[in-house]
Order: structure tokens, then sequence, then C-alpha cells
């Protein structure tokens, strides 16, 4: 707490819960009647006016009382809907106004009967509450409201904040314009107009402090909060046209955000990565020591795709970089793309169907079989190739797989002791293998040798792994009789720029995009995984699905500091860690280490956080990567 006593004053509709509790009752009265969305319509556009001060706070009031019709049986309903819809900042910072509940006011000229029940579980007292009272008839019908009480006049939260007479600073945060008539009135010293929810532009453009959080505001204040930094100035480079929802996650977060639809080289990297703290890439982007070096604020990477060998994870871990990934969100995707594409290919659809677009008619089953009781050969038996496995045998097929790591056969596959042996009595071969160099051209000339004459071939894994040239040889001399190609040793880095390959115009050849993970379903459920994951290692230290770091699952902070300790992986860095937080007299709530073969990872929670040498001192540990504390 700062020294001068400050009382907060909290607006309640769209600042302390999310949306408008009218709104909301609204729709517990008519519940998405055609009758019910025409007056939720009617309200909103009263309750806009009125808090752009366009029309009396009595009269639209009056009006959309009015409208409703609403009777006291439906409070305990809307009571029951809002407590889901508190706004997200505050139910970070819950233990902020249980510590200071002496000073904290709610005004509102919504009405006590809804707002009491909700902020008294945050521990703002009843009569604290600033706000309207309901009229009742005697069947409980609402007919009005106190009409006495200030709070339904025009500037009447400036004359009841000024009836309290508070001693010392009051700090008004609100989203409307009658938030912030109450400093243009001089009933408080600060205004702070908050966007979390909603950002109505007649208040912004007056206001001279904007919050999009509540955490924003704690920080500016010097108050202990749910986070020790402000979110606005955390800077989100989202990369390769990641789906809306991860914009949408981060931005409700409220860190800032910028997207790009396409990839960006090494040099222009370089130069916009520059003050970011998070980065969001897909497959195209390769994140390079060299990138990593002008890096000076970033904290997470998320590579919204499986892969991650465009990342260079050694670099990141030496700089206390976390790099998450979407393991298993796109594997139904590339599944059913492969499999659809074994079918056409065996089928000979994709040719037949060029023809028929010219005006020839071929009706022959020459070459043309099903896909039942042919050998599907798996080169790579991770999350995609043992889905595809399943799918395959369900259809009749016969499955035979080759991995370097050791895997558990599902169904009735069968494990290949070496990768010749698969090529040599597979039907069809489908890649699905990851991009360490080592893959590299996998699948050369020998190995195209290797296999049946007549194989259908697939790559929807990396580009780099097939031989293009010895693809193109064997497709032309016939020992292939058809590809299916989605990813390409080089690839265009958006949209605009041309494709180019060898593979162009061969006969039963498929080629597409680098599409096999890019559908809807894919894409949002990647989009949620890793922005939420990232979000969460910001807000917690939690590293659960980090690629790099030692992984530790943490419980949610609770009233404690939390430091977050990354250090090389040598003896005694606990140890000095103890004796600093003892020397400065802290408590230790809990503390949890992991490490693997090159990084340690300790986290501590301690009872308090107040002299400046002692994060120094815990900055200036030998081998110390990178420290962060959380409030």
């Amino acid at each position: 707490m700062t020294e001068n006593q400050e009382t907060f004053i909290f607006d309640f509709d769209s600042t302390f819960i999310k949306v408008e509790a009218l709104d909301v009752l609204c729709e517990v009265i008519y519940q998405d009647s055609a009758a019910g969305e025409q007056i939720l319509n009617e309200i909103q556009h009263l309750t806009n006016l009125g808090m752009e001060g366009k029309l009396s706070l009595k009269e639209s009031l009056t009006k959309r009382i009015q409208l409703l019709q609403a009777n006291r049986d439906h409070i305990g309903t809307v009571i029951d809907e809002l407590k889901k819809k508190v706004t997200a900042s505050v139910i970070r910072n819950r233990t902020f106004f249980k510590q200071h509940s002496d000073n904290i006011y709610i005004i509102s000229n919504g009405f006590k009967e809804i707002i009491i029940p909700i902020v008294s579980e945050y521990g703002i007292k009843p009569e604290h509450v600033l706000a309207n009272t309901f009229k009742f008839d005697h069947d409980g019908k609402i007919i009005g409201f106190d009409e006495k009480d200030e709070l339904c006049e025009n500037q009447g939260k400036v004359k009841k904040i000024k009836s309290l007479n508070l001693e010392g600073e009051a700090i008004m945060i609100g989203d409307g314009y009658t938030d912030y008539e109450t400093l243009e009135g001089g009933a408080v010293s600060k205004f702070f107009a908050f966007t979390e929810n909603v950002s109505r532009k007649i208040v912004v453009d007056k206001a001279s402090q904007i919050a999009p959080s509540l955490d924003e505001i704690l920080y500016e204040l010097s108050y202990k909060a749910s986070v020790s930094y402000p979110k606005n100035r955390i800077k989100v480079l989202l990369l390769e046209n990641i789906h809306p929802d991860a914009v949408d996650i981060f931005e409700h977060e409220g860190y800032s955000v910028e997207t790009m639809k396409g990839s960006l080289n090494e040099d222009e990297l370089i130069e916009k990565i520059k003050g970011v703290s998070i980065l969001g890439i897909r497959s195209k982007t390769n994140v390079t020591a060299k990138v990593l070096e002008h890096a000076n604020k970033l904290h997470a990477i998320g590579t919204f795709c499986i892969g991650t060998n465009q990342v260079d994870l050694t670099a990141c871990s030496m700089k206390g970089i976390s790099v998450f990934n979407a393991p298993y969100s796109n594997t139904r995707s590339v599944v059913e793309l492969a499999l659809g594409q074994i079918i056409m290919l065996v089928r000979n659809t994709f040719e037949k169907s060029k023809m028929m677009h010219q005006g020839v008619w071929d009706k022959s089953a020459t070459n043309s079989v099903e896909i039942r009781g042919k050998k599907l050969g798996l080169v790579g038996y991770g999350s995609i190739g043992s889905q595809l496995s399943i799918v395959a045998e369900a259809l009749g097929m016969k499955v035979y797989f080759y991995d370097a790591v050791d895997r558990l056969a599902l169904g009735n596959a069968k494990k290949c002791s070496s990768l010749r042996e698969l090529l040599a009595l597979s039907d069809v071969v489908s890649l699905h293998v990851d991009g360490r160099a080592s893959n590299k051209n996998i699948i050369d000339a020998d190995a195209f040798e290797s296999m049946k004459p007549g194989v259908i071939f697939l790559n929807l894994s990396r580009g780099h792994v097939v031989d293009i040239k010895a693809l193109v040889d064997n497709l032309k001399n016939g020992k292939i009789h058809g590809a299916a190609i989605d990813v390409f040793p080089e690839e265009p880095k958006n949209n605009d720029e041309p494709f180019v390959s060898e593979l162009i115009g061969m006969k039963n050849v498929i080629l597409t995009p680098h599409i096999g993970g890019s559908t809807e379903e894919a894409q949002e459920d990647i989009g949620h995984y890793v922005a939420n994951k990232i979000i969460n290692y910001i807000n917690t230290g939690t590293t659960y699905g980090s690629v790099n770091l030692p992984e530790i699952q943490l419980p949610e902070l609770q009233s404690a500091h939390r430091i977050m300790h990354i250090h090389e992986n040598v003896k005694g860095i606990l140890a000095q860690i103890n004796n600093i937080l003892l020397e400065y007299d802290n408590n230790i709530l809990g503390q949890y280490l992991k490490t693997n073969e090159t990084l340690g990872y300790v986290i501590t929670d301690i009872d308090n956080f107040h002299n400046k040498d002692l994060e120094k001192k815990l900055k200036a540990i030998p081998n110390t990567i990178r420290y962060r504390i959380l409030y």
C-alpha cells in the first residue's frame, strides 16, 4: 500500500462484470425469443445513450425498466448468471479486494438487489455499494426505482462520491461517461478508462489514463497484483496467419498483439523481434540463434503446428526462452487428407477428373484398385502415423511401420526392423517423420529403388526428407504409380509468391500447398492450445508442455510472491537461492525444482519480497540464465 490513503471506486456494469446487468435480465426473461432480441437491442441502445451522456440517466433507466417487464423472481437467476461473468482481471485480483475492502466502493446506476450478492463474494461491504434500488408492486413486478436517490440523476455519481467526504486520494475506475464525470466534476483525483470489456470512444478520448485491465492499474499504483508487470507492455508477434482465436485470447489477456499473414526471413525477423515478449509462428519461419541474439525481451515462442525443428531449441534454452507446440491438435486433419489422397491415387481419380474437364470420357478399370487388402507402409509412427494406422486398418489395409524410436504397435500393425524392409513390402508408402537434420533425404534414389513397382507414395511430413529429383525420375519411369506431396524443400512465404517445382504437371501426382493440418477445426484447436500454454507460463511459470525447458506443473499462486529461476544444470544453485532467501528473512511457502541435461528450473513461493538487494543477489548467482518474479 502507498503511504497516502487511497480509495478505489469501481463502476459495476462492463467494469466489475463483463456485461450490462439489465441486458442479462432481458435475456433471462425472454430467453432468446424474437421479441426478446428486439427488446434487448432497444435496451442496449438506451444504455449507450446514457453511458455517453446523450440521454438523461433517469430517462434511460425509466425506459429500460418499462421495456423489461421484469419480476422479483427473475433476480436470483440473473445473479447466478452474472457471477459467471465477472471480469477476468477482477477474478485474478480477488485478494486485492479482500485485503483493501475498507477502501473499496462500488458505484453504479444499476441496482443493489443485483450487485450486492455478486461483489460481496470479493469482500466488498454491502454499505460500500452505492446504487439504485428497485420498486416492486404487490405481485413482485418491478415497476420502477427510487427516484429520490442521486444516482438516477445526471451527475449523480459526482454528488454521491462527494457526499462520502473521503480522505486522501479517490480513484475512479469505469467504462462510461458518467464515470469520467466524477473526475471532471472534482469528486475524484484520478480516473482510469477501463477497456477490458468495452471501449467507449467518447470516454477514451477524454481520459488521460486508459487501463486494459485491473492489473495495469494496480501496477501503475504500486499495489500487489496478480502479475508483476503491465500486460499491455507484453508485445505479441504472430506470423503466418495464425488462427484469429489465438489473437483474441492474447488480446483478452491484455497483451499488445501484432499479426502478419506471411513468414519472415532471418533479417526481417531480426528487425521485428526487438521488444517482442511472445513470438508465434508456424512451419515456415526459422528462429535461428542469430535471431535470438536480438530478442532482448522474448520469454516464449509458440509453434502453432506439430514440429519445432524451425526453432533453435538449444539457443532458446540458453536464453531461458520456453518453446511450446501443438503435438496433437492437427493429427486428425493430416490423417484424413492422407487417407483421401491414397484412395484418389489408387483409383486414378485425379487423372480421370482432369480428363473429364477436357471433355474426355475414359471409363476404364485399368490400374484402378481398392485399398482393401493393400499393404500400407508408414515411415514414422508418432501421433499422425499411429492414428493413420488405426483408420487405414479399419478400412481393410494391412499396416506396417518403421520408426527410429521403439513404438508400441496399435491394432494389427507390424513393426519392420529397417526402412528398406518396409519399403520393399509396401503397396503404399506414407511419410510421417519430423524435420530433424538427420532426416534430410531419407527417401533418396536408393530408397525408391527398394520400393515395389507401381507403388503409391505420399509425403505429408517435411519437404527436405525427400530427394525431389529422385522422385521425379521414378515417376517418369513408372516405378511410382502416383504420388501426393503436401510439403516441399522450398515453399512460398505467402500466397502472393508463385510455387515452382519439377513436380508440376506430372501424371497422377496430387500437389497440395502444405495444408495437411489446415482445417478450421485443427487451426482453431492449435490456436487455443498454444496460446493458453504460453499465457499459463507467463502468468504462473508452469512449463508443462514446453519442448525445451524442464516441465513443471505448478499450483495456483496464493497470497505469495513466486520467484522463477532458470540456470545451467550445475551443483549448488538451489542452496545458493535458499541461503539468499534466508539472509533476507523470507519464509518459503513452496518450492519446486526440475532439471534436464543442461538446465535447472527452480520455482520458489515466498511470503514477502520487499528488498531490491535480494533481487540483485538472486540475479547475480553464477550460471543464472533468467530470473523473473510474479506477484
